[in-house]
């Protein structure tokens, strides 16, 4: 569960644990494919920032940009 994006302190509830550093010491290994995996959603994160930021540059299409032939 942890793995899969559980909350740990959700996660430590379901288990029982009085102390959150007994779930993220018993539940929680990373290795570098876990670091490798948090890397890649934060660059998804900051190219879907600069996505948002583009289209709030962008000025909307009107009618008046268009001429009648």
């Amino acid at each position: 569960m942890a793995k899969s994006g559980m909350n740990p302190k959700t996660l430590q509830y379901l288990m029982g644990h009085s102390d959150i550093g007994v779930t993220l010491n018993t539940y929680t290994h990373l290795g570098l494919e876990d670091a490798t995996d948090e890397l890649k959603r934060m660059e998804e994160l900051a190219d879907a920032r600069k996505e948002q930021e583009k289209a709030k540059e962008e000025k909307p299409v009107s009618q008046k940009m268009f001429r009648a032939i």
